[in-house]
């Protein structure tokens, strides 16, 4: 399948079974690009379908940065959200020998650091804290391989519990889902945050898409008035399911991707994730002119977005206050 987009061509080729990629170039195959181009290897661990306006929001940013598509080698891996995918199409990519790699998620970023590689590395991971990991010495100055975008969740995740408490009667005790592949920083932060609104919490583990309807349907009856979904590869690749199970089982709920709010879920918020791309593709710009990755500061996302759906109250039969619907970017009618 190809999309023609300003004299950008955007392929899909199959990677390994089950899998495909998405290969960028002068509409030429990947193996006949010139030498010369610099290459960028993109790791996209959601679906197919999402990754074609994150990539061309890298696009965008590279050519702010002075490269047009006809001066990169650019080549996209997606796993449509299965984590066992992974480490091999982030060693697939590492073995092509790219300039610089983009890893869009916390487990694509684990993956190419555990692989020993010493390559530019530029990281959109909404989970992790790079300092207190050891990838960055600092946000002004990383020092090694790895700079990007990445959340400051323990300053945020307060956020989401004041539009529960804002949306929601009285919410004594929420469900939170939480993906332990992403660590503990996110976690740490909604208990913090939930205990200082007077909210009991309780923790449903969702490793992977098989978890899904039993964490929602424990919450449920552990008497949750709202589930509070943490985020995470898994649940990028899966906000459509969460959604559904959400209505299903009658609870409001909130989670970092505006996904999931357009496709049915209650509400999102969080940053706004194509200006977050375009932002990568300025930084790998950075480093395709010189730079180094240890002196490219780590940024934190700049621009929100809060996505209602009132489909989705009406149908669990919540009435979302005007106060909220005045403050979202976006309401779904």
């Amino acid at each position: 399948m190809t999309i023609e987009r300003d004299n950008c061509r955007l392929r899909r080729r199959g990677l390994m079974a089950g899998m495909a990629g998405i290969a960028f170039g002068p509409a030429v195959a990947l193996a006949q690009a010139k030498p010369e181009l610099p290459k960028i290897a993109i790791v996209y661990p959601g679906p197919r379908e999402w990754a074609t306006s994150r990539v061309e929001a890298v696009v965008s940013g590279l050519r702010a940065s002075g490269f047009a598509p006809t001066q990169i080698d650019l080549s996209v891996r997606t796993t449509e959200g299965d984590p066992a995918q992974v480490a091999p199409m982030v060693a697939e990519a590492i073995d092509k020998g790219p300039a610089v790699l983009v890893a869009a998620g916390p487990n694509v970023l684990q993956a190419a650091m555990a692989t020993g590689r010493n390559l530019p590395i530029v990281a959109l991971d909404l989970e992790s804290d790079p300092v207190a990991s050891g990838m960055a010495n600092s946000l002004a100055r990383p020092g090694r391989n790895v700079t990007g975008l990445f959340m400051d969740f323990p300053n945020f995740t307060g956020k989401w519990i004041e539009l529960l408490i804002e949306s929601v009667p009285r919410p004594g005790r929420i469900g939170v889902l939480w993906d332990p592949a992403t660590g503990s920083v996110q976690l740490d932060a909604a208990k913090r945050a939930a205990t200082g609104a007077n909210i009991e919490a309780d923790v449903f583990e969702i490793r992977s898409r098989a978890d899904m309807e039993g964490a929602v349907a424990g919450a449920r009856n552990k008497a949750a008035q709202a589930l509070l979904i943490l985020s995470s590869p898994v649940v990028l690749a899966n906000v459509k399911l969460l959604a559904d199970l959400a209505i299903q089982h009658r609870l409001p709920a909130i989670t970092l991707f505006p996904d999931f709010a357009r496709t049915g879920g209650l509400m999102a918020y969080g940053p706004n994730l194509l200006t977050m791309y375009r932002q990568i593709g300025i930084m790998v710009g950075k480093i395709l002119h010189g730079e180094k990755p240890g002196d490219v500061p780590i940024e934190r996302p700049s621009k929100f977005e809060l996505v209602v759906n009132q489909r989705a109250a009406e149908a669990i039969g919540l009435k979302i206050p005007l106060a909220v619907l005045l403050r979202a970017d976006e309401v779904i009618d």
